[in-house]
């Protein structure tokens, strides 16, 4: 595991993951949630695909477990996707 599966690390690409989620109101719940966690300081909402997405910005490395965690606190779940290629 390297730092970059494992977290998600400042930057302009931030981190993307994938919501069971449906309704505008739950993807709110859960940026509103996730706003809360230290390091996070933007989180932008796909709402156009399926399964819906929402993006991580950070100003800090922060545990991808730590946003699963603060996901299934709302009552949802998250899972990462790949880590963008360089």
């Amino acid at each position: 595991m390297s730092l970059l599966s494992q977290n998600v690390i400042p930057g302009n690409h931030g981190k993307t993951f994938g919501t069971n989620a449906m309704e505008e109101n739950d993807l709110t719940a859960i940026k509103n949630s996730l706003l809360e966690l230290e390091g996070i300081v933007d989180i932008i909402l796909n709402t156009e695909i399926f399964p819906r997405e929402f993006t991580v910005h950070t100003n800090q490395i922060v545990s991808l477990a730590d946003i699963e965690h603060k996901v299934k606190s709302v009552g949802f779940h998250a899972i990462a996707k790949e880590t963008f290629e360089l």
